[in-house]
């Protein structure tokens, strides 16, 4: 347990944002009831993989890796976790009003899987350290993934590894694995909890050595001047009509239904 992240539940908004600017991160316990984890797990087991989507769901590496791109356009249950309350809000100050989700993975990893290895998902500016340094010198969230966690994370079950701080790197890991001393970090969380964290955090899966599956949703978020995600390419993604017409004005404007503005 000592090598547990310490997670800060900020009870407002401001507190929300000010984490993600200054740790990197922000948990939001509680979000997600034993219902609704129950629901979401079920709905990811039915998930068929479309491979023209990249989507995975197989053993080629000696363990399940089950990754469903797109999950909001396969089961309308999925179509709510675009706009989770508690969730949503914190993507809308921190990326705009005008921002939009840029895909949304319903993610299975097996017994068996490896650590991976410390990544940032996006590293939009690389600065050097004496910039990065300087309090005044603010670099806007770009992108910002939630997890969903839909089980009770302990150190075999492969839990996230963050290095708070990390996204005043300025730069991506490149192997290394400690910044300014500090290295990776387990999230040891409940089912049910999110952690919503910007692209430039140094981060892992760590390996799977349990019995059980782990179940994650992720939601990708970002600026809308940030491209989504929706593979097939080359305009063969299309969204499912019967679920788009279930989707609010905010869900679709999150999908992409955005007003007019520089470059359209």
């Amino acid at each position: 347990m000592s090598n547990a992240l310490s997670l800060i539940a900020y009870p407002t908004l401001a507190g929300q944002v000010q984490a993600m600017e200054e740790d990197g991160y922000a948990f939001l316990p509680g979000m997600l009831n034993a219902a609704q984890i129950a629901e979401l797990r079920a709905a990811m087991d039915r998930l068929v993989a479309i491979p023209a989507s990249y989507d995975k769901d197989d053993k080629s590496g000696g363990f399940l890796n089950k990754s469903i791109n797109n999950a909001f356009n396969r089961d309308p249950l999925f179509l709510s976790y675009v706009d989770r309350p508690g969730v949503v809000e914190i993507a809308e100050t921190i990326h705009g009003s005008d921002c939009h989700i840029i895909g949304m993975t319903a993610w299975l990893t097996g017994p068996g899987r490896p650590d991976q290895q410390l990544h940032a998902d996006w590293q939009p500016l690389t600065l050097p350290a004496e910039v990065m340094s300087n309090p005044e010198v603010k670099i806007p969230i770009y992108i910002s993934t939630a997890h969903f966690y839909l089980d009770d994370l302990d150190e075999e079950l492969g839990p996230t590894q963050f290095i708070p701080g990390s996204h005043r790197a300025g730069r991506a890991p490149k192997g290394d694995m400690e910044y300014k001393g500090v290295g990776p970090k387990n999230i040891l969380c409940k089912a049910g909890d999110v952690v919503i964290f910007r692209s430039e955090v140094w981060h892992r899966g760590t390996a799977n050595r349990s019995q059980r599956v782990r179940y994650l949703l992720q939601v990708h978020y970002a600026q809308r001047m940030i491209t989504q995600k929706f593979p097939p390419y080359l305009n063969r993604f299309q969204f499912d009509e019967a679920i788009l017409a279930q989707a609010t004005p905010r869900q679709r404007r999150l999908l992409g239904d955005h007003k007019p503005s520089n470059y359209d």
